[in-house]
């Protein structure tokens, strides 16, 4: 079956970084687009970022543009969001994503929390 486990978030300050990891199984990961979304409490899940299965195509919402990379490894079968300049805005579940053709799957999501 389908399995998407993030990993990598946590406490970060104003400024900082973090890296998110989503380990991916039981789907020819190298053929499909992936995706990292986001929900902030009260506010709907919005999607962050996307790369083609190739990986030579990338895109983003506005508000993470020049800040957030989304990259993956297809031997490794993982995608990953780096992320730096951290904002408080940028507080959230981070969910990784794929929509495969027995439908869409989600990871059960990892805390992004941005505090001084």
């Amino acid at each position: 079956q389908v399995q998407l486990v993030e990993s990598g978030g946590g406490l970060v300050q104003p400024g900082g970084s973090l890296r998110l990891s989503c380990a991916t199984s039981g789907f020819t990961f190298s053929s499909y687009r992936m995706s990292w979304y986001r929900q902030a409490p009260g506010k709907e899940r919005e999607l962050v970022a996307a790369i083609t299965s190739t990986g030579d195509t990338t895109t983003y919402v506005h508000s993470v543009k020049g800040r957030f990379v989304i990259s993956r490894d297809n031997a490794k079968n993982t995608v990953y969001l780096q992320m730096n300049s951290l904002k408080p805005e940028d507080t959230a579940v981070y969910y990784c994503n794929v929509r495969s053709v027995t439908g869409a799957y989600w990871g059960q999501g990892t805390q992004v929390t941005v505090s001084s």
